[in-house]
C-alpha cells in the first residue's frame, strides 16, 4: 500500500504547470528540437519518461510573428495559444540580488519574478544576481563580448533554448560573471526564443542601472 504522503506528493508534483515559449513565423515553427528537448528533460527529472511529441500539438497562424505558449503539467499538455509577439525596448537593467530565487525550469508561476520585476524602479527590467554572479534578466539569458568573443553566465537562472543552441555552435563559451567584472566587456545582448540573440545599442556602464 502506497504511504498517503506519497499519494499527495505525487498528486502536487502532477499539478505543477511547466511552459515551453515556442518562435512560429508565418506559420513555421523555430527550433522545435530545443524546446522538445528541454521539455523532455523537465519531465525526465521527475521520472516520467511518456513524452509527447509537442509539434503535434502546434498549429501556428499562416502569417505574421506569433509566441506559442505550450502549458504542460508531467501528465498532459494543457494548452495551446498564439500570441502576435512585440518585442520590448529593453535599454536599461536594474541590478538586483536574489540569492534564493529557484527558476531552475520554465514555470507557468512567474510570481517571484514578477516580484523582482516590480523593483526595477525607471529601468526597462532588471538584471538577477545570485551569490554574487550574473544570471538572467526576467525574460532572457544575457551574453557579454570581451571584444574577442562572447560569454554567458555559467549558472544562468534558466537554461534557455536559444543559449543551449549557440552554445551547441560554439558562438557562446560559459563563464562565471561577476557584476564588477562588467568593465572588461565592450558589449552586451539579450537571447531568447522569441528575441533570438540581440545585441543591445548601448555601452555596458550605460545599460546597467
Amino acid at each position: 500500500m502506497i504511504p498517503v504522503s506519497v499519494i499527495s506528493l505525487q498528486n502536487s508534483l502532477v499539478k505543477i504547470e511547466f511552459l515551453e515559449t515556442i518562435k512560429a513565423l508565418d506559420g513555421r515553427i523555430e527550433n522545435l528540437a530545443y524546446h522538445q528537448k528541454r521539455y523532455e528533460s523537465v519531465l525526465a527529472s521527475y521520472g516520467v519518461v511518456d513524452y509527447k511529441d509537442l509539434g503535434a500539438f502546434l498549429s501556428p497562424p499562416p502569417k505574421g510573428l506569433y509566441r506559442c505558449r505550450v502549458v504542460y503539467t508531467l501528465d498532459k499538455i494543457v494548452e495551446v495559444t498564439y500570441h502576435p509577439y512585440v518585442k520590448r525596448s529593453i535599454k536599461h537593467l536594474k541590478a538586483i540580488t536574489a540569492n534564493e530565487l529557484d527558476y531552475a525550469k520554465k514555470y507557468v508561476d512567474r510570481k517571484p519574478l514578477n516580484a523582482l520585476y516590480a523593483k526595477r524602479g525607471s529601468c526597462d527590467d532588471i538584471l538577477i544576481i545570485q551569490n554574487a554572479l550574473i544570471t538572467d534578466t526576467s525574460i532572457a539569458n544575457v551574453a557579454f563580448f570581451d571584444g574577442v568573443d562572447w560569454f554567458t553566465p555559467k549558472q544562468p537562472l534558466l537554461a534557455g533554448t536559444t543559449r543551449q543552441r549557440l552554445l551547441d555552435s560554439g558562438f557562446l563559451q560559459e563563464a562565471d560573471i561577476a557584476l564588477q567584472s562588467l568593465d572588461q566587456f565592450e558589449k552586451m545582448a539579450l537571447m531568447n526564443a522569441m528575441i533570438d540573440f540581440d545585441i543591445i545599442p548601448r555601452k555596458i556602464e550605460e545599460i546597467i542601472c
